[in-house]
């Protein structure tokens, strides 16, 4: 009796391993396969080297500048010296890093043709998109952590065991950084998903976010003299409050065309992390909403 079990429990056992070879993974699973191999991709690929190449170029300026006139209110202490440096420099690197990364995920897709392929496999569309995200976050985010080992590396240099005292508000700029990166990538996704060329959709990001957003900043103060919450440049200010400090929310400066004063808005943090949340989100389902209706032909 017990001779003849033996062989039933096996052969259960073959066919659960010849099921579960067959079964289609989860989507989650899916996307985390394709973000592996296109992440891949991205670190053979001559923008990651453009990408590095541009990181080590305003590492090269900030050091070289650094060097040069040693600026006394910067290496006097380690939050000065973080908030001169990480600050600027790390919403300069995203925004490349997002333009290089996310300009033409999708719409790469289309111009390339290799969604035909890809979209005979039997995976969703959801799963594309968040696989090729992820891909461009984590490229986008090996470049961010080097510009930040870079700024360490000469604040270790002037300020010696003093630069990592106190690292708090440097790690809470870093996660600042971090979140701005991912309303960043959902813009550009969106923007990817919106156009089937590469080129429309690199070039209107770079021109929004290089001069595009800040004239309509400058028209919303200047001319309807209104706080511009609804740009995801005015939320980025935040990135270097932990160091610097927050500023006043409204301050009234003397314009540097002369005429009298103009009035500066500067976000708080919970109001620039609202906003930046709230583009990461609206942006990245628009963006995956678009890319679900277009049509391969």
């Amino acid at each position: 009796m017990s001779g003849t079990g033996t062989p039933s429990v096996a052969m259960s056992g073959a066919e659960s391993s010849r099921a579960s070879l067959g079964r289609v993974p989860s989507t989650w699973a899916q996307a985390v396969i394709l973000s592996r191999y296109q992440l891949r991709d991205y670190l053979r690929s001559r923008r990651f080297v453009l990408m590095m190449s541009i990181v080590a170029l305003v590492g090269v300026i900030l050091t070289a500048v650094v060097a040069y006139f040693r600026p006394a209110s910067l290496i006097d202490n380690s939050s000065d010296f973080y908030g001169g440096l990480w600050a600027g420099g790390a919403s300069f690197v995203i925004l490349f890093a997002g333009i290089i990364f996310g300009g033409d995920a999708i719409a790469g897709e289309f111009q390339n043709k290799t969604g035909y392929f890809l979209m005979g496999l039997p995976v969703q569309r959801t799963t594309v998109y968040t696989g090729k995200y992820l891909a461009a976050l984590a490229a986008s985010l090996v470049t961010l952590v080097v510009f930040l080992l870079i700024v360490v590396g000469n604040a270790a240099f002037y300020l010696g065991p003093g630069a990592f005292t106190n690292l708090a508000p440097l790690l809470a700029s870093f996660v600042l950084a971090l979140l701005y990166l991912l309303a960043l990538l959902g813009f550009t996704f969106l923007f990817s998903s919106l156009f089937k060329t590469s080129l429309y959709a690199v070039l209107v990001v770079a021109v929004l976010f290089l001069f595009g957003f800040t004239i309509i900043s400058s028209v919303a103060t200047s001319l309807a003299h209104i706080e511009p919450w609804f740009l995801i440049s005015y939320a980025s200010s935040i990135i270097g409050y932990p160091l610097t400090g927050t500023p006043p929310h409204i301050a009234h400066i003397r314009s540097p065309f002369g005429g009298g004063t103009m009035t500066v808005y500067s976000p708080s943090i919970p109001e620039g992390i609202a906003i930046m949340a709230g583009y990461f989100l609206i942006t990245s389902l628009l963006g995956l909403w678009l890319f679900e209706r277009e049509e391969f032909t």
